[in-house]
């Protein structure tokens, strides 16, 4: 589980087939093989683990699912270190469990802020409410407005510094993920309606 709290910009040293070098410096910080790590809100295992990076295996779900496929050595990616039991909540809960690629549709700066606005999915939408929670490319961020094809988010200049969403561009693909107690709520009510 994570918060959606990015600790540190990495960047991508290589990928060969389904195997994924990212550089790294703060969290491989007790990070061991077999430990969970977040790369573009993308839950994954470390398999390797020293302390200038990381690799990982990525799965035939993930290459499907998610923008990691797209990814090449030189890339920068948002990383994010489990949240522990007796750590800060300080996003939302975030399960690094993509449920979509979006894109960027447009970017609109509004002083030192931004207004990204994501193109997404109906499965996606659906799940989105004004100031509820998204995840993208593993940031938590709040839901500002909706539209029918679309959600826009503001990015303020410590989210533009600390993470790679400053780097994105109309066009550019993103990692979505919808707030999780969202999806059981309707799981939940939809068993009432029977």
């Amino acid at each position: 589980m994570f918060t959606g709290i990015v600790e540190e910009v990495g960047r991508v040293e290589s990928r060969r087939a389904s195997r994924l070098r990212v550089a790294a410096r703060r969290v491989v910080h007790g990070l061991r093989p077999g430990d969970s790590v977040a790369v573009d809100g993308v839950c994954l295992t470390a398999v390797r683990v020293d302390e200038s990076g990381f690799e990982v295996d990525l799965g035939p779900a993930t290459l499907q699912r998610t923008t990691l496929g797209q990814r090449k050595a030189g890339d920068l990616v948002n990383l994010e270190r489990p949240v522990r039991a007796n750590g800060r909540l300080g996003g939302h809960l975030v399960q690094g469990h993509v449920d979509a690629v979006g894109r960027v549709k447009s970017v609109q700066p509004s002083g030192p802020s931004r207004w990204l606005e994501v193109a997404a999915p109906q499965e996606v939408l659906r799940y989105l409410v004004e100031r509820g929670s998204v995840a993208v490319d593993g940031v938590s961020l709040t839901v500002a407005g909706l539209g029918p094809r679309t959600f826009r988010v503001c990015l303020i200049p410590q989210t533009l510094q600390r993470t790679t969403l400053g780097l994105r561009g109309p066009g550019d693909p993103v990692n979505l993920e919808v707030d999780v107690l969202a999806k059981y709520v309707e799981r939940l009510l939809g068993g009432l309606a029977r």
